[in-house]
C-alpha cells in the first residue's frame, strides 16, 4: 500500500487511503459473494481444489453493488485528479503544449532530412552504400538513395506511362525538316572541309534528304534514343532533381506531415499530462515525448497513404491523402517531368551524343548520296548536336515539345494508374 500511495503523487494520502480500503472492502464483499460457490468455506484448508457447484452464481443485486463501488472509485480518483490539476493547471497545461511543438518540430525535422544535405555531411569514416546515414554523419535520404530511386521511376515512365513510337510518331516530318535544314547547312558550312562547296552541290536535295532521315529516325526512334538513359542520368547529374520532384508533387502531402504534429503532439500531451498527474516519476514525460515524435509521424503517414483504395465506412469514404489527390498530383508530376527532364534539348543530345551515336551517324550515311565524303556526312550529323545546345524557345524546340506532347500524354495515363500503382509511384 505504501508503494502504491508513493506513486499516486500529488493524490493526498488521506483520500488514496480511503480509495484503497473502499476498494479492499469491495474485494472482500465480492469474495464473500462468490464464497457460496465453492464446496467448503475459504477458512477451511482443504487439500483438494474447490469444487464449483454447477448452475451456482452470486446474486445480482450483489454484483450490481460491485459495480456501483466501482464507479464509485472511480469519480474519486478522477476527482482528486482534477483537484491536483487545479492546483497547478498552468504548470500541467505546459505538457500538452510542449508535447505539440515537440510533435511539430520533429516532424519538420523529419521532412527536411528527406532531402537535406545534398552532399553528406559529417565525418566520412564509415558509410554504406545508399545509406543516408554514417557512422559520423547524415545525407538526405533522396540524395543518398537517387540511383536506386530514379531507376525505379524510369522502370515507371517506360513501362506504363510512355511510348517512344508512339510520342514520335506525332512529329510532322516536313516539318522538323524545314525546322533542322539551316542548321545543317551551318554545321556542313563551318566543320566540313569545302563547305561552302559542298552545300552548293547537295542544296537541292538536302531537304528531302532530311525529310526521309526524319521518317527513318521514327521508324527506328528506339534504336536511337535510350529514354532510360535520358531519365537517370537527368536525377544523378543533379540530385537536387529528384528531390524537387517529390516536394512539387508532394507538396500538400508534406505540409499535412509537419502541421499535423501539432494537433497530433497537443493530443497525444493531454494524456502525458494525465499520466504525470498521477505517476510523477522522472522517466515519464521523456519517454513520452519519445512516444509523441514517433506517434505523430506514424499517424501522419498512415493518414497520408491508407487506405489505399476508397473504403466505405457507414456514411463516410475513407482513402489516403496521396491517392485522394491523384488527378492535381498526376498534373503537377507530369509538368515538371515535361519541362525538366524530357525535354526537347536532352532528347535531340541524347540521339547526337548519347549511347547510341553511333547508330544515328550509321543512319545519316545511309541517307545522304554516296558521293558526299564521310567528312561531310559526319558534320551533318553533328548539327543536330548543335541543335541540342541551342535555347529552349527556338522554333525546332517548340515545333518538338509540343509535338510530342509528353505533358499531356503523361497526365492523361497518370490519372489512369490503379490506386496501388499510383501508389506505388
Amino acid at each position: 500500500c505504501r508503494t502504491l500511495l508513493s506513486a499516486l503523487g500529488p493524490c493526498s494520502l488521506a483520500a488514496a487511503t480511503g480509495l484503497l480500503a473502499g476498494a479492499a472492502q469491495s474485494s472482500r464483499r465480492a469474495l464473500n459473494a462468490a464464497g457460496g460457490c465453492f464446496v467448503g468455506l475459504p477458512n477451511q484448508r482443504q487439500q483438494a481444489s474447490p469444487r464449483p457447484l454447477c448452475g451456482c452464481k452470486p446474486p445480482r443485486s450483489r454484483r450490481g453493488s460491485v459495480q456501483r463501488e466501482a464507479v464509485s472509485a472511480s469519480v474519486a480518483i478522477a476527482r482528486e485528479v482534477w483537484r491536483t490539476f487545479c492546483g497547478s493547471p498552468v504548470a500541467y497545461l505546459t505538457i500538452p503544449v510542449v508535447a505539440a511543438l515537440v510533435g511539430y518540430g520533429t516532424n519538420w525535422v523529419g521532412v527536411k532530412m528527406i532531402f537535406y544535405p545534398i552532399n553528406f555531411w559529417g565525418v566520412n569514416i564509415k558509410r554504406w552504400p545508399q545509406q543516408p546515414l554514417g557512422l559520423i554523419g547524415w545525407q538526405g535520404i533522396v540524395p543518398a538513395k537517387t540511383d536506386k530511386m530514379s531507376r525505379r521511376l524510369v522502370d515507371i515512365i517506360t513501362q506504363k506511362l510512355l511510348s517512344l513510337k508512339e510520342a514520335f510518331a506525332r512529329i510532322d516530318p516536313v516539318k522538323l525538316a524545314d525546322h533542322l535544314e539551316p542548321s545543317v547547312v551551318r554545321a556542313i558550312e563551318q566543320d566540313a572541309s569545302w563547305g561552302e562547296a559542298w552545300i552548293t552541290l547537295i542544296r537541292p536535295s538536302l531537304r528531302p534528304v532530311l525529310i526521309e532521315l526524319v521518317k527513318e529516325m521514327q521508324r527506328d526512334i528506339e534504336s536511337l534514343l535510350d529514354l532510360e538513359e535520358v531519365v537517370s542520368s537527368a536525377f544523378l547529374r543533379d540530385k537536387v532533381l529528384l528531390g524537387e520532384l517529390f516536394q512539387k508533387a508532394g507538396r500538400k502531402e508534406l505540409e499535412f506531415l509537419v502541421n499535423s504534429g501539432l494537433s497530433f503532439g497537443f493530443f497525444l500531451g493531454v494524456f502525458q499530462m494525465l499520466l504525470w498527474i498521477c505517476f510523477p516519476n522522472n522517466w515519464v514525460l521523456p519517454v513520452g515525448g519519445a512516444l509523441v515524435g514517433y506517434i505523430t509521424n506514424w499517424v501522419a503517414i498512415k493518414l497520408i497513404f491508407d487506405p489505399v483504395e476508397p473504403t466505405p465506412v457507414g456514411p463516410f469514404v475513407f482513402q489516403g491523402l496521396f491517392e485522394k489527390r491523384q488527378v492535381e498530383v498526376s498534373l503537377e508530376f507530369s509538368e515538371f517531368l515535361a519541362e525538366r527532364v524530357l525535354t526537347s534539348q536532352r532528347l535531340i543530345d541524347e540521339i547526337a551524343n548519347g549511347r547510341q551515336k553511333a547508330n544515328f551517324q550509321a543512319m545519316v550515311r545511309r541517307k545522304v548520296p554516296a558521293f558526299v565524303p564521310d567528312h561531310v556526312a559526319i558534320a551533318a550529323a553533328g548539327a543536330l548536336g548543335k541543335v541540342a545546345l541551342e535555347p529552349s524557345d527556338v522554333a525546332v524546340h517548340r515545333y518538338v515539345d509540343g509535338a510530342l506532347g509528353l505533358q499531356d500524354t503523361l497526365n492523361e495515363r497518370l490519372c489512369q494508374l490503379s490506386a496501388p500503382e499510383f501508389e506505388n509511384l
